[in-house]
């Protein structure tokens, strides 16, 4: 069966010294310190270690070819969005990160597909490089942060560039980032565990309470890691909207239920159970294969999840495993062929 991974990261095998770039701090730079491995360093502390499947394409499709992957569609790692710094400044990197991706794409145009990243903190700016990335890269989409520095995504300055994205038909993969490290999250790997699928919640809560997916019905937009807690809690959210409008239905007086089979979001659940409840809620048409490759809390085995599924029909193993990514991306499925996997 085709595979079409709606969720990977990747990283150049080298940029600049961007401290030395900026003239200032906090930017992340990759030591290659031995064959096959980097250092993701943040000024001066380790940040994380990464193999050569985070930036060799070569490397990628062997390990694609061992479980099946017909196509990664490549996005950064979040730590790179960077909006924190100053919007000119991460333009400059978004278009280094960009630029690079475009290569691997135009090189291995049946293997990978990219999604742009942009600088969110200036709304402008992010339209800017948005518009570059789809109609001069030819990229299909763009991944964003859960939030945006102390915006949320209902925020009045993003606006812009969610009506851009409807306008020129850019798909948004919505990735949880910059969770809380502090305090009584510092153990257990607490912030990946519980910080990252409620960023993910707080995401979809904002577009639907704030009424952006109300604004812009023909907006695609996909949340990682299964949507986080909101399938599991969507009815607790409906039940608060209802009992407390005062609260939740300032923003958009529609019932957040209505936004189900609107919204998309990746397969990532690590539990059939979980998988089932996702499809149920989500929509059969509307849950994308991606396994978070090559880091740890992903799917090793992308797909494999889905395809266990005994109760699941092969139609809906199919959409699930790459022709939803199809509809999502504005794919043309027959320019890709399937891989059979050798694992």
């Amino acid at each position: 069966m085709m595979k079409i991974d709606i969720h990977n990261h990747i990283l150049p095998e080298r940029w600049p010294d961007l401290k030395e770039r900026y003239g200032y701090g906090g930017w992340v730079q990759l030591h290659h310190h031995c064959q096959g491995k980097a250092k993701m360093m943040k000024d001066g502390k380790l940040f994380r270690e990464v193999d050569a499947n985070c930036w060799d394409p070569e490397v990628r499709m062997k390990e694609m070819d061992d479980t099946g992957v017909t196509v990664q569609v490549l996005s950064t790692v979040p730590v790179m969005f960077s909006y924190w710094a100053k919007p000119e400044d991460t333009l400059d990197l978004c278009k280094i990160l960009n630029d690079d991706m475009d290569k691997i794409c135009k090189k291995y145009p049946t293997r990978f597909v990219g999604l742009g990243t942009v600088p969110m903190q200036a709304p402008e700016l992010a339209v800017q490089e948005m518009k570059r990335c789809v109609q001069e890269l030819g990229f299909p989409g763009i991944q964003i942060g859960s939030h945006v520095n102390e915006w949320n995504l209902d925020a009045p300055e993003l606006q812009p560039i969610f009506a851009t994205a409807e306008e020129i038909g850019c798909a948004l993969f919505v990735h949880p980032w910059d969770m809380d490290l502090s305090g009584r999250m510092k153990k257990y790997w607490l912030p990946w565990l519980v910080g990252m699928p409620a960023e993910t919640t707080t995401a979809m809560c904002s577009m639907v309470f704030g009424g952006v997916l109300e604004r812009f019905p023909k907006l695609k937009v996909c949340f990682a890691h299964g949507g986080g807690s909101f399938p599991y809690t969507v009815g607790r959210i409906e039940h608060g909207f209802n009992v407390r409008p005062d609260l939740c239905a300032v923003d958009n007086p529609i019932n957040p239920r209505k936004y189900l089979g609107q919204i998309y979001t990746d397969s990532l659940t690590h539990d059939p159970k979980a998988l089932s409840l996702l499809v149920d809620v989500i929509g059969e048409d509307r849950v994308l294969l991606g396994s978070d490759y090559p880091f740890p809390l992903g799917e090793h085995h992308p797909g494999k999840l889905i395809t266990s599924m005994q109760d699941f029909s092969e139609q809906l193993k199919d959409k699930l495993l790459a022709g939803n990514a199809c509809e999502f991306l504005q794919l043309d499925r027959s320019k890709f062929q399937p891989v059979k996997a050798t694992q």
